[in-house]
């Protein structure tokens, strides 16, 4: 590498090219000094709320109590990641849980947005497509707590909706808050109600800039309406599909802890597949107030998460370079 001594400096040699980029970097902020200057409020508020707030990592190294608060209190080396993994079977539970349903989550919310956008795009009536995008944009507003108000209405034993029917059919009760296997689909059901729209609207969005003269070129062509869907409108989605799969892939070992507590009340029989990690760190360490626990877990969710980032983003090159986040 061609190195050049820095005037003022005797015996300390500087790389040319940090010399030539530091120069191009000036020359860049003093053209486009507008644009950063947009960009300078979201990069403060992303320093303030996702970088500083890094510093409160020590916490998990610490035996962390109120008196002495964060920097005062005894360090405890690793000994919150060993509170953890101490009851493997319940680790093993809690990560099994969450990548489960997550897994659950992302492909069927990904299947069922893309589908609702493909539907979209090919309705031609503009005020259909409004009033129909506003209908499936409102559920993704409604808290969790709201949303298992209307599931118990609808699930309870004794006075739930689904019940009398089939009780009015000549079917017995179910007793739906004592399956859990059978609730991994009402959560799976519920959260494709919640989000599904809000997802079909970010791909309706993507398919509204492709070039319309593909659709012109391939109707002239005699293509029917699932040729032009299979060949042109899926593969102008991919890109953005496989961005918010490696979007998704880095929250896989994050839960949802407000559904989980709405939806299934933190019921105890349905703990064996509704104990993903969130809600395994709620009952046993925040609510006894094991705060250097929580963190522990915390960070082991990150670390873990930006392994599966690098991993799916390196597949992700593999099928298309321009497809990777970085």
């Amino acid at each position: 590498m061609t190195q050049e001594a820095t005037p003022g400096t005797p015996g300390q040699l500087v790389p040319a090219t940090r010399t030539v980029s530091a120069r191009r970097f000036r020359k860049s902020l003093k053209k486009d000094s507008s644009l950063y200057l947009l960009a300078l409020p979201g990069i403060i508020i992303l320093i303030l709320f996702a970088y500083l707030p890094m510093s409160g990592l020590i916490l998990v190294f610490k035996n962390y109590n109120f008196n002495d608060g964060i920097f005062g209190s005894p360090w405890a080396g690793f000994s919150n990641f060993e509170f953890f993994f101490s009851s493997m079977e319940d680790a093993l539970r809690a990560t099994r849980n969450t990548v489960m349903l997550n897994a659950l989550y992302m492909l069927t919310g990904t299947f069922f947005s893309v589908a609702i956008a493909i539907i979209l795009n090919e309705l031609r009536s503009k005020w259909f497509i409004k009033i129909t995008q506003s209908v499936m944009f409102f559920p993704y507003f409604i808290s969790w707590i709201i949303i298992g108000a209307i599931l118990f209405s609808l699930l309870d034993y004794d006075k739930g909706i689904l019940n009398q029917l089939l009780q009015s059919l000549g079917l017995s009760q179910m007793d739906w808050y004592s399956s859990p296997w059978l609730f991994v689909v009402i959560l799976v059901l519920a959260n494709i109600w919640k989000s599904a729209g809000y997802g079909a609207i970010i791909y309706y969005a993507v398919l509204q800039g492709v070039d319309t003269s593909y659709y012109e070129a391939a109707r002239i062509d005699g293509a029917s309406r699932w040729q032009i869907i299979t060949k042109i409108t899926i593969p102008m989605l991919i890109p953005s599909i496989i961005l918010m799969t490696l979007l998704g892939i880095g929250g896989m070992l994050k839960g949802d802890l407000s559904m989980i507590m709405g939806v299934t009340f933190l019921n105890p029989l349905l703990l064996p597949t509704t104990d993903i990690i969130d809600v395994y760190v709620y009952r046993t360490a925040i609510r006894s107030g094991e705060f250097g626990f929580a963190s522990a877990i915390t960070l082991y969710q990150s670390v873990f998460g930006f392994i599966l980032v690098l991993v799916a983003n390196k597949l992700a090159g593999w099928y298309d370079k321009d497809s990777k986040l970085f």
